[in-house]
This record gives C-alpha cells, structure tokens and sequence, in this order.
C-alpha cells in the first residue's frame, strides 16, 4: 500500500499545478454570475466529471486519437489558445443582455466543458504531460505493476475532487466579493484568458517553426 500512496502523491505533485484549482475557480466564478445555487452545483460537478473524462481518456487512449487523426501537441495548444481568445473576449466585452420572453424555456448553461474542463482545468500541458507519462510508465520497474494499473485512475479522480471541492467553495468568496467584485473579476479573468490564449498560440507556433527548422537544418549549413 505504501506503494500505491507514493505513486498517488507523485501524480498529485505532478498534475495539480498544471491544472491549478485556483484559476479554474475565479473563472468559474466570473461564468456562473447570475446562476441559481442548484445551477452552479451542476456545473462544478458536470466540470469535475469532465475533467476526470479527459484525463483517464487521455492516458488510456490519447496518444492513439492524436496519432489517428495526425494531431500535434503544437496543433492542440493553438486550438485551445483560440478558444481561450474566443471566451476571454466574449467576458471582457459581454453581449447585453436579452430580454426574457414570457413562457420561454432558460437556456441551460453549457460552459462546465469548454472552458471549464478544458482548456482551463485539462489543458494542452495537461493532455501533454499524461500522454508523456502513459508512454513512459510502460517501462518503469520502480512500483509493482499493480501500483501502475490501479494508481492512475485514483489520481484523475482525486484531482477531479480536489476541483470539485474548490468549486463548491466558490460561494463563500462570492458573498465577500459581491455583485461588483465578480464584475471585476469577470473583466479581469476576460483579459487573462485573451492573454493566456495568444500565449498558447505562440508557443505552438514556436514550436512547429522549431520543428521545422530541425527537420531542415542540413538545408542551412553551408556546402
């Protein structure tokens, strides 16, 4: 068992600052200004859920996806860098709102996947860093091969609860924040994803020039 805790305590260490609670949070809670209490509960658990989705997903069958349908690590963080452009821009220069029709049914709200879960939560770093991990614990002779099969499933789980938590416990900052503090943090959450998405994307980019100058470095050596 002392086995099985260490292997969790390392994925812990290793996963938890790359999917960062605390930022999932203040945008959760620029996102679900207005929401009913029950509207909120769903969506911190639909996105904890998801998160746990994504990740078991990912190391069991990601780098098989990716490789079927050619798909790069460079190429996911400029996709999410522009969703993350799209989101930051929509809050930092939000819509008016509509005037409710009498008898219409409310729209659900639909952000607990995108960009709660991901790019937020379970990033391209994230989706990166688990793809590497699955190839790479294949050949680890440190932890019984039991540790391996069972660990790793716990860890999604016990980060998507560390998250779940985190998210019910947005109401307490919002009664001290207020009405005009979740204002401000929506604006400025806006601004960060914006920032956060062109960053994403120029970092694929760097990383795919990069790849292509390696892939013809032999061209810019002198003859």
């Amino acid at each position: 068992m002392t086995d099985l805790f260490n292997a969790i305590g390392l994925g812990l260490l290793a996963l938890l600052p790359l999917t960062n609670p605390p930022t999932t949070v203040a945008l959760f809670l620029a996102l679900s200004k207005g929401l009913s209490q029950k509207e909120k509960d769903t969506q911190a658990f639909l996105t904890s859920f998801y998160v746990f989705l994504i990740m078991a997903v990912t190391y069991y069958i990601g780098a098989l996806v990716m490789d079927a349908f050619n798909i790069s690590i460079p190429g996911l963080r400029m996709a999410g860098g522009g969703i993350l452009v799209i989101m930051g821009l929509k809050m930092l220069f939000p819509p008016p709102p509509q005037p409710s029709v009498p008898g219409s049914a409310a729209e659900e709200p639909t952000f607990a996947f995108i960009p709660l879960a991901m790019p937020s939560t379970a990033g391209p770093g994230t989706i990166a860093m688990i793809i590497s991990s699955a190839a790479t614990i294949k050949n680890n002779t440190f932890f019984p091969p039991w540790v391996l099969l069972v660990a790793p499933p716990l860890i999604f789980l016990l980060t998507a609860l560390i998250l779940w938590i985190c998210l019910r416990c947005s109401g307490f900052i919002m009664k001290i924040m207020g009405q005009s503090g979740i204002e401000a943090i929506s604006r400025l959450m806006g601004f960060l994803l914006v920032c956060m998405g062109a960053q994403f994307a120029i970092n694929g980019s760097v990383e795919i020039l990069q790849t292509l100058i390696d892939h013809n470095a032999h061209l810019l050596r002198p003859q």
